[in-house]
């Protein structure tokens, strides 16, 4: 039943049914349109209220419960709810894998419109939490208080924050104390930068003015227990930036790769700046199955080390290689997949759009005396060519993984040319994939399926599938 409000309507007893896309929950209003509500968990009985009417759908939020899903549980972490990561941390881990599972399976289904193997079980991670491996964070003099901190009537004089972006407001940061994402010592080291700013008067970046010394915070650690910091500076004060990196370094003797930028921009997007190593040295190790792979403060890699060799270990077992194959990995990155599979291939060639990230697959092949691999730089559309075939050869397999938008249709069609015997596809989006597999569909048949849980707490999950041609 609807209460109107202004124009704003309240949905009284409504069961939420389903978890939805980017983590937010679906149930039916009474007229029939759908409603997408946050923190909420399928099986809740909730009054809602709405403050968004589009043609199709509703956005509304929880103003009261009448009952508790059976799958709910108390979130671990203080800023559940206004933070905008780990939507999902209210529900059992078993049921975000079934979650997860279903939206990969639907999205083959409906939008790949495909005949499907049975899928393979979802891999959990073995860690839920602490399992990131990088993590950015925001400073900012316009810090975010919560609904609890306005309503305990306390004066908040301080307004600096160091944290994270609350959703749909690029202004406002809201203070983080302690996040579960990445292992110790990122809260350490977060909160030390934070209380060191404010004691010394270090002004915390303006995002509305552009104002400001501190503008961000990027902590990567690595398995191997390795530790890069990385502060970005919004202008240069030689002074103030020396004293912060000194306390760092005496306070975490440990950090391996100390480094900073100085970006006057409006966007503070590092990757068309000039990174500086302040101290030790500019990349910290990775290591896989007796692999390295060095990181910079740029390197795409992937977020969950642990749960990357799991992914890594099916895409491999997928490929199905004995030792005589030319594999092609596209949109290799990093170069991490290639040299995974190598010992496995005859040879293996990597194609990425990123310079710099060749770079650092041919600097990491080198480090593991890795000699059957070799990476080229481009457009995957435009050097994934006849030419190209001709010159390294026509693939047994080829391994594609590409960005969350998919492949490009041309790419499609030139791995339907070229028809290898299997194709392995890792996706960050099933929807997107789903998009290429019927496009691939005449030719190649899906025999096998695995969604693999790289991001515990969320709605993200990645995909494998091999394609056989038919």
């Amino acid at each position: 039943m609807g209460k109107k409000i202004t124009d704003k309507v309240i949905f009284e007893n409504v069961k939420v049914l389903d978890a939805g896309a980017k983590g937010v929950s679906v149930a039916k209003a009474p007229d029939g349109k759908v409603i997408f509500i946050p923190n909420v968990v399928p099986g809740d009985v909730v009054d809602v209220q709405t403050f968004k009417k589009r043609k199709a759908y509703y956005e509304g939020k929880a103003i009261n419960f009448h009952e508790f899903s059976e799958d709910r549980i108390e979130p671990i972490c203080e800023h559940f709810g206004a933070c905008g990561g780990c939507k999902w941390q209210n529900m059992t881990y078993e049921k975000q894998l079934f979650y997860k599972n279903n939206e990969v399976f639907n999205h083959l289904k409906r939008i790949g419109k495909i005949e499907l193997p049975e899928f393979e079980p979802i891999l959990g991670s073995e860690k839920k939490f602490f399992y990131r491996n990088k993590m950015e964070f925001s400073f900012s003099n316009a810090r975010w208080l919560t609904e609890k901190e306005l309503a305990s009537e306390e004066q908040f004089d301080n307004k600096n924050a160091l944290g994270f972006h609350i959703p749909k407001m690029w202004d406002k940061i809201l203070n983080i104390d302690k996040c579960f994402l990445q292992e110790d010592p990122s809260n350490d080291i977060r909160n030390s930068v934070r209380d060191y700013a404010n004691e010394h008067n270090l002004p915390f970046f303006n995002p509305r003015n552009h104002e400001g010394l501190l503008r961000t915070l990027m902590i990567r650690t690595a398995s191997t227990g390795e530790i890069m910091v990385l502060i970005q500076f919004f202008e240069e004060n030689k002074e103030q930036r020396e004293g912060l990196m000194e306390f760092l370094l005496e306070k975490f003797p440990n950090i391996m790769s100390l480094q900073y930028v100085i970006n006057g921009k409006p966007n503070d997007t590092i990757y068309d700046q000039d990174v500086i190593l302040y101290k030790g040295r500019d990349y910290i190790l990775e290591e896989m199955e007796g692999l390295k792979f060095s990181i910079n403060a740029k390197s795409f890699y992937q977020t969950n080390s642990d749960q990357a060799y799991e992914l890594y270990k099916i895409t491999r077992e997928f490929a199905g290689l004995t030792g005589n194959e030319l594999v092609y990995d596209l949109y290799t990155g990093t170069g991490t997949i290639a040299q995974f599979v190598s010992k496995q291939a005859r040879k293996v060639i990597g194609v990425e759009a990123v310079p710099e990230a060749i770079a650092d697959a041919k600097e990491n092949a080198k480090r593991n005396n890795i000699t059957n691999c070799e990476f080229f730089v481009g457009d995957m559309k435009v050097v994934f060519n006849e030419v190209f075939i001709a010159q390294h050869g026509k693939p047994d397999v080829i391994i594609t993984d590409p960005p969350r938008d998919g492949m490009h249709k041309d790419v499609v069609q030139q791995i339907l040319n070229i028809a290898p015997e299997r194709v392995v596809y890792v996706s960050c989006s099933s929807a997107t994939q789903a998009r290429d597999l019927a496009l691939m569909d005449e030719m190649y048949k899906v025999s096998r399926v695995r969604p693999v849980d790289m991001f515990p707490q969320t709605h993200h999950v990645e995909n494998v599938v091999l394609l056989e041609k038919r």
